[in-house]
């Protein structure tokens, strides 16, 4: 079956707002068996909406709209949909009584105009929303299904799994796809693409080379009526793929090098202090996002200038001989870090994260060291002087050093 999602809303198109839904849904429907083939935005205007509306119905079986759905007059998703199918809109009053109640329980008056919101044409049936007050429509018309749910995400992703993906998976029964995400670091996307260069040509299962901030991700995808098949192809091409890449590869799907790097240091009872400069303190974030994190996270000193390098142990007179962005003061700053903060291992990061600050030095310079218990691993590198990418990737970098100096801790 094809499918075709349309994220409605002006402030989509004003770059207001990421349209976080649709790639939402388009990770969900291959899992169904659903091909996505379109995604289309339009903003807040009806006869622009009936237009996109007539297109999708006209080249897919499964149209699915998020958006428009609240009590406002430029909320004209219900209206569109009725325009398309030539029905009248009347007040269903059950639905009308249930808004009511949720105004009810949230102790608010409710306004008049929420009572739009009530409205059904002959052809749908409301999809209930547990977390708003803006019901979703099934509507089914000439072989075709149109679904629509409301903008807010947390909204909207409910609704789909309570209500809408198990109606969908009983009335499904094509090929199941099934995906798998293959996460490298330490390989430019050309090397890896050369690397991997005969899975590329493969059918089924197919494969992907992306770049993102934490490396290369590599994405598998297997289609195949048993989901058990689909998953063995999967596993087949991701062992060849590990026989390639080998120490390259950090993890799969959802995993966070800073999560990996957390199980690790937990299961080896080690201690963990940070020291950064162009970071900005990015690290220590990074580490702590991982919830019990305390177990293993001594702490982290941002030391953005040189007096407070010095302040936290850094020797001055190796800052006045190499300056502050030097692998020898990533090195000083990862020891006074483990040190101070009395941990086994210290990570110190100095660098230029740009593009106007350190003119003298290149622009997305950035060296990092490990101190682990005296021992140093570092990498001095330079990334593209883009600010807030530089901060990530020496975030990424670091961490990635530490996943390996932790395989091999004895």
């Amino acid at each position: 079956m094809k499918a075709e999602i349309i994220s409605i809303g002006t402030e989509l198109l004003l770059g207001q707002i990421t349209d976080t839904n649709a790639a939402y849904l388009a990770s969900e429907l291959p899992l169904l068996g659903i091909d996505l083939y379109w995604i289309t935005q339009v903003g807040d205007n009806r006869s622009r909406l009936v237009d996109a509306l007539r297109r999708a119905c006209e080249r897919s079986d499964i149209v699915i709209t998020t958006g428009g759905l609240g009590p406002t007059e430029d909320d004209v998703t219900r209206e569109a949909i009725a325009e398309l199918l030539g029905e009248e809109m009347t007040v269903d009053p059950e639905i009308e009584q249930w808004i009511r109640d949720m105004f009810q329980k949230m102790d608010i008056d409710m306004p008049e105009c929420n009572i739009r919101q009530a409205n059904l044409i002959p052809s749908a049936r409301a999809i209930i929303n547990l977390r708003g007050t803006a019901p979703g429509w099934w509507v089914e018309h000439e072989n075709r299904i149109i679904l629509t749910m409301p903008g807010p995400p947390s909204e909207m992703q409910q609704m789909w799994e309570r209500e809408i993906k198990p109606e969908l998976k009983k009335r499904l029964s094509g090929d199941i796809i099934v995906s798998r995400t293959v996460k490298t670091l330490g390989l430019t996307e050309a090397r890896v693409d050369e690397m991997v260069t005969p899975l590329l040509h493969s059918t089924n299962p197919t494969l992907a080379v992306y770049a993102k901030l934490d490396g290369i991700h590599l994405r598998l995808t297997a289609k195949h009526r048993e989901q058990a098949k689909a998953r063995e192809l999967i596993a087949q091409a991701e062992e060849q793929l590990s026989d390639i890449l080998g120490q390259y590869i950090w993890g799969f799907d959802e995993d966070t090098l800073e999560s990996i790097i957390g199980s690790m240091l937990r299961q080896k009872m080690l201690s963990l202090a940070t020291m950064e400069s162009c970071t900005g303190g990015l690290l220590a974030s990074t580490i702590t996002d991982v919830p019990g994190s305390s177990d293993y996270f001594k702490g982290g000193l941002v030391a953005y200038s040189a007096e407070m390098k010095a302040t936290f142990g850094v020797d001055d007179a190796l800052l006045a001989e190499k300056g502050t962005v030097a692998s020898e003061v990533a090195a000083a700053m990862a020891q006074a870090a483990r040190l101070k903060l009395k941990a086994d291992i210290g990570i110190g990061i100095t660098g230029v994260a740009g593009p106007a600050e350190l003119e003298w030095k290149t622009a997305g310079t950035v060296h990092i060291a490990i101190d682990a218990d005296g021992k140093v691993s570092s990498l001095s590198t330079r990334f593209p002087p883009r600010r807030q990418e530089v901060k990530r990737r020496a975030v990424f970098a670091a961490l990635f050093i530490l996943r390996q100096l932790l395989i091999d801790w004895k």
